[in-house]
């Protein structure tokens, strides 16, 4: 038997249960790849013998959970869970965990990084000066924003908070939530009013090209889009014609349809890329490693896999 730790990094200093697991006769297995899998990788990686999945964001669609054979859990280092095929693992008896608190700061800041980082300039003028040009470059202040959060859950709170400590005004869209902490309104009153737009949803059918044209041209001239949530809530091809004729000012991106990406976003000077690194702080992937090979250990307990 063995668990399939398949994401392209992880500290088995954290995996605490590690010993336990071991006399159990159950192996652990790193990511040979350091890499997000492919579907093949997972293919090949996922053999008989595994009981556990360890997860990072690599598709986990119907085939791939239907060749293994023996698993019984899949614990995703991350909130998300678009990546799995929710209604297959149910449908083959394997329970699917996740470990929703532990990113919520982590992904925040960098929302706060990007939005301070397109309001001042940051990046545009760190790379006119890696080319020998000395130019500073005016920027604006938070203050004085409407930021529109799509999505108010821990990590649209959090974004909210964060920048309501700046004096920004706070503009909510979210059907699910009722709070009163904040103003709410619909996506397109959203759109019209906000300075900036900062996406914290789930990617799902429904959430599938959530803003494209139609929404872009709501947004005032000169605005800003962030998206440190999932590839796939923007149509790129609309940012894209939205950047370059000027309407939006500048977009800061974390994720992208397909990743790894260089596409044509990547060459404008008014985009901000990062790679999908929400999470990548060093106190938030221990957290997360040790709740997520927790949570494996106890289920597969409760499975009695491990006596």
């Amino acid at each position: 038997m063995q668990i399939l730790i398949s994401t392209s990094t992880f500290n088995l200093n954290n995996f605490s249960q590690l010993d336990e697991v071991k006399r159990a006769g159950i192996a652990v297995k790193l990511n040979p790849f350091k890499t997000r899998l492919t579907e093949a990788q997972v293919l090949e990686l996922l053999d008989s013998e595994t009981v556990g999945l360890i997860a990072g964001l690599e598709s986990l669609n119907a085939k791939v959970l239907q060749s293994a054979k023996s698993l019984k859990v899949i614990a995703r280092v991350g909130t998300g869970l678009d990546s799995v095929d929710l209604s297959c693992a149910s449908k083959l008896g394997i329970t699917v965990l996740n470990t929703p608190d532990a990113p919520t700061a982590a992904v925040a800041e960098l929302t706060i990084g990007h939005i301070l980082g397109l309001l001042r300039n940051i990046t545009s003028t760190d790379r006119k000066i890696r080319s020998n040009t000395w130019q500073g470059q005016m920027g604006s202040l938070l203050e004085t924003k409407t930021l529109g959060i799509v999505g108010l859950g821990r990590i649209g709170q959090r974004v909210a908070k964060l920048a309501s400590a700046f004096g920004a005004r706070i503009l909510v869209c979210d059907p699910h939530c009722m709070t009163n902490e904040f103003e709410r309104c619909s996506l397109e009153a959203l759109c019209q009013s906000a300075d900036i737009l900062s996406l914290h949803v789930p990617y799902g059918q429904e959430t599938r090209y959530l803003i494209g044209e139609q929404q872009l041209q709501l947004m005032k001239p000169g605005s800003y889009v962030v998206n440190i949530s999932r590839g796939g809530l923007i149509d790129e091809d609309a940012l894209l014609a939205s950047l370059e004729s000027g309407h939006i000012a500048g977009a800061a991106l974390d994720c992208f349809e397909q990743e790894p990406y260089f596409g044509p976003l990547s060459k404008l000077e008014n985009v901000q890329m990062t790679a999908h690194m929400g999470t990548y702080a060093r106190e938030t992937r221990d957290s997360m490693e040790r709740e997520a090979s927790a949570l494996m250990v106890a289920a597969l307990r409760e499975k009695k896999v491990i006596k």
